[in-house]
């Protein structure tokens, strides 16, 4: 009898440990699972905030760069209207080389600020690309280029912060 008795202990405590590795396992799955969901959505948030600045760091000329941070200041938190890009379009002629250049410039700027919701990226990255490029004087004309692209009545609230922060990330000075 006592020998059945150790054979019931042993199967009973056999049993009670399986049980309870089962269950560990399974807790230590979920800790897998919610690790790897962690891990998931910090990739796809990283992957959509690189894809969010892909069309501005895309930018290779310096005309399509000047299109692309005027036509996102001046068109923040609304569609670009054919008025705005009109109006652009009469600024960015100033520096554009040729038709073809001007064309290909509004086109990208017009597209790349549908696609970027941020402003602040489009002119930290477009001011990083054009600082080096340009001289003091076009560093001027660009922010002169800006304000005249947008009239005073179609500014939206956060314009002159758009503006300031552009001087700044250009070199220039801030005016008050």
């Amino acid at each position: 009898m006592h020998i059945l008795l150790a054979v019931a202990g042993i199967f009973a405590a056999a049993a009670f440990w399986w049980y309870r590795l089962k269950y560990m396992r399974e807790a230590a799955s979920e800790v897998a699972d919610a690790v790897g969901k962690v891990r998931g959505n910090l990739r796809r948030n990283t992957l959509r905030k690189k894809a969010a600045i892909a069309p501005v760091t895309a930018i290779d000329h310096p005309v399509t760069a000047a299109a692309t941070v005027v036509m996102a200041i001046a068109a923040e938190d609304r569609p670009v209207s054919d008025v705005l890009e009109t109006r652009v379009r009469e600024q960015i002629e100033t520096v554009a080389d040729s038709e073809k250049q001007l064309d290909e410039a509004i086109a990208y700027a017009k597209w790349a600020s549908d696609q970027v919701a941020d402003v602040q990226t489009v002119i930290d990255s477009t001011a990083d690309f054009l600082k080096p490029l340009l001289d003091l004087a076009e560093k001027e004309q660009l922010v002169a280029i800006v304000l005249a692209a947008t009239p005073v009545a179609e500014r939206h609230h956060m314009f002159r912060q758009r503006v300031e922060r552009l001087r700044r990330k250009l070199g220039l000075e801030t005016v008050s």
